[in-house]
């Protein structure tokens, strides 16, 4: 029985992890956080990230950034006047998240202005989005409300207009660049506030 004992210990304690992990997944962040966006032969973007906003949005984005996922991605997308979208991953499913915005029962009152960070998602599906995000090249106000807009830019908005700039010319129809002309995410990593 002694020796029974010791599994059924450690299942238990298995047990009690999972469903811990399982409650802890519905702690989401509040209040504000920092990150930078470093994207190679152009420097870095400082964004600041509100959780009071979109809890939801901002605690899967950070954890993406702390787990490196954004690391050697790509901007994949760049429409001028409009955005430039990156965090495209073929290799790795990301789970899915609640869309924050009005169009789906939730409060968010941050609009899309130029600098502003929203998340991408699959037209028609209000609770698809998981890694891909938008910074806004100019104000569009008609995505407020359906998107969820999480942060803005506070230092380095020049770096969008110099992608615009540079590689806006390359995309389709719809802003999607060929691989070659994608400009780099060689980092997304958590800062300090100045």
């Amino acid at each position: 029985m002694k020796k029974y004992l010791k599994y059924i210990i450690f299942i238990l304690i298995v047990i009690v992890l999972i469903i811990g992990l399982r409650v802890k997944k519905e702690d989401y962040l509040k209040g504000k956080y920092n990150i930078e966006i470093n994207i190679e032969n152009y420097g870095s973007m400082y964004l600041e990230l509100d959780a009071d906003t979109a809890p939801i949005t901002v605690t899967n984005f950070v954890n993406l950034v702390k787990n490196k996922f954004y690391d050697g991605l790509t901007i994949h997308r760049v429409v001028s006047g409009f955005m430039i979208q990156g965090g495209q991953s073929s290799s790795e499913m990301v789970d899915t998240i609640k869309g924050e915005f009005s169009e789906n029962g939730v409060k968010n009152d941050i609009s899309h202005k130029r600098g502003v960070i929203s998340m991408a998602r699959v037209s028609g599906d209000n609770n698809s989005a998981s890694s891909q995000f938008f910074i806004m090249h100019e104000d569009d106000p008609s995505l407020d409300g359906s998107y969820a807009a999480f942060g803005h830019v506070t230092k380095g908005i020049e770096i969008v207009d110099e992608i615009v700039k540079d590689v806006a010319k390359y995309g389709d129809e719809n802003g999607i660049l060929p691989l070659e002309n994608q400009p780099k995410i060689n980092y997304i990593k958590m800062v300090e506030k100045d």
